[in-house]
């Protein structure tokens, strides 16, 4: 499976694909790399995202495995726009199922930063964060897509 590695100010990424659409995106150092255009396509916007250059691009082919309820759950979160957040609440209203279920789906989001699950917050706060740092990534995130949205008006 290819896979490209890179540095971010959250700590090690790995990127992997399959069949020509990103299918991962894991904390830590891939013991294996075998970069692909699109991974280093991914890399490169990701790099410019860290960098406040540029948001994500929207283009990117994703392809996250799971089930169809999750798929439902990972389709809302990328359409929530750069620099805003959602609640649990929210999500489910337009997935279905409850906040619990869309705190599931988020849990289990196998292409986090790219499907923006750091985007959604609990009716009390900032809610869960299972990549990198925990809520010191969240937050980390966060603050930076403020920084890119209010750079790229």
């Amino acid at each position: 499976m290819p896979a490209l590695s890179m540095h971010s100010p959250v700590g090690d990424l790995t990127l992997f694909a399959e069949d020509d659409a990103i299918v991962a995106l894991e904390w830590g150092w891939g013991s294996h790399q075998d970069p692909s255009p699109l991974l280093i396509r991914a890399k490169a916007a990701l790099d410019a995202y860290f960098d406040e250059d540029a948001p994500l691009p929207a283009d990117l082919p994703l392809n996250p495995h799971g089930t169809a309820y999750r798929q439902k759950v990972w389709a809302a979160l990328r359409q929530i726009p750069l620099g805003e957040t959602r609640s649990y609440g929210q999500i489910a209203a337009l997935a279905g199922g409850s906040a619990r279920a869309v705190g599931g789906a988020n849990a289990t989001n196998p292409i986090p930063i790219l499907i923006p699950c750091h985007r959604v917050l609990g009716s009390a706060g900032l809610g869960g964060y299972s990549g990198g740092d925990g809520l010191a990534t969240k937050r980390y995130l966060l603050d930076l897509e403020h920084r890119i949205r209010a750079r790229h008006r």
